[in-house]
């Protein structure tokens, strides 16, 4: 199946996210692809993409190819493949200066997660850490609680990523994570898992933030952040966030958050598309 897209759309982009944060076990990386598994109800099963002129090409696992209509929509919000990257760069370039990240980066993408409770768990995970160690501990994760893949592909992924039950019912002794946090992740399992909290976008995106915050241990950053990459949502926006405070855009001193958010305003609708450009100055800079 191709999945088409508007020009221009990066596969160094997506390559780049996916090679800082590969989670092993579970999704495969290579020059010219990346595969994954998933779960879908009771289902499972992988996907492997690679990149063609104009589209990406979408191969699924044999048991699960009659989910094609249900999977590719979440696979084209996955790799951002239905945004109009001339539009937004229009919008975002009425700030001055935002011009040069645009005419350096042309049409960055917002790569979005498969699973809204998977990124939940690694943002969770994420606070007050590296993406190489957050990486590290959803590791330990995967291979403790993950379930074995069904008709694991050779050399590609065989694990799946663990239920919100999985990880509400397991101590998580020696993961690697203080104790506060080690609650909060477990408290935002087992609320995923009874119900009581719905990770979905049916009230709203502030409605999501407000039920995210409400849990002891996360805050506005994080709940914000989940937002952006579990949804895509296009306005989501970490204000706190170190690489958008510390992006060379605003010199050796970065910038407030106070004066990031009064700023970010003329960026609206599209403010997490302005944040993906702030964190890519950030990376290439560290």
């Amino acid at each position: 199946m191709r999945l088409e897209y508007f020009e221009p759309w990066s596969w160094q982009q997506f390559q780049q996210h996916f090679a800082l944060r590969r989670l092993p076990g579970v999704e495969q990386l290579t020059a010219d692809s990346y595969c994954r598994s998933f779960r879908l109800g009771e289902r499972n099963g992988w996907f492997r993409l690679r990149p063609l002129a104009g589209a990406l090409e979408l191969e699924l696992s044999p048991a699960v190819r009659d989910l094609e209509a249900q999977l590719a929509p979440r696979i084209r919000r996955m790799f951002d493949l239905d945004s109009d990257p001339a539009a937004i760069a229009l919008h975002l370039g009425r700030d001055p200066l935002l011009q040069d990240l645009l005419a350096r980066y042309p049409g960055l993408r917002l790569p979005v997660a498969f699973d809204p409770f998977e990124q939940g768990v690694r943002t969770i995970i994420g606070q007050q850490v590296t993406v190489k160690a957050a990486v590290t501990i959803a590791g330990r994760l995967v291979e403790r609680l993950g379930d074995p893949l069904e008709n694991a592909p050779e050399g590609g992924p065989q694990r799946l990523f663990p239920t919100p039950q999985a990880i509400a019912e397991d101590p998580l002794p020696g993961i690697g994570m203080p104790g506060k946090r080690v609650d909060t992740l477990r408290r935002f399992a087992q609320a995923v898992a009874d119900g009581s909290l719905e990770l979905n976008l049916a009230a709203g995106v502030e409605a999501l933030i407000e039920r995210l915050c409400a849990l002891p241990g996360i805050g506005r950053w994080t709940a914000e952040y989940i937002a952006l990459r579990a949804f895509g949502q296009p306005d989501a926006f970490p204000t706190a966030d170190l690489g958008l405070l510390k992006s060379p855009l605003w010199g050796p001193d970065g910038i407030s958050a106070r004066e990031l958010a009064k700023r970010a305003e003329q960026w609206r609708p599209w403010r997490a598309y302005a944040a993906v450009y702030l964190w890519q100055s950030y990376a290439e800079d560290n």
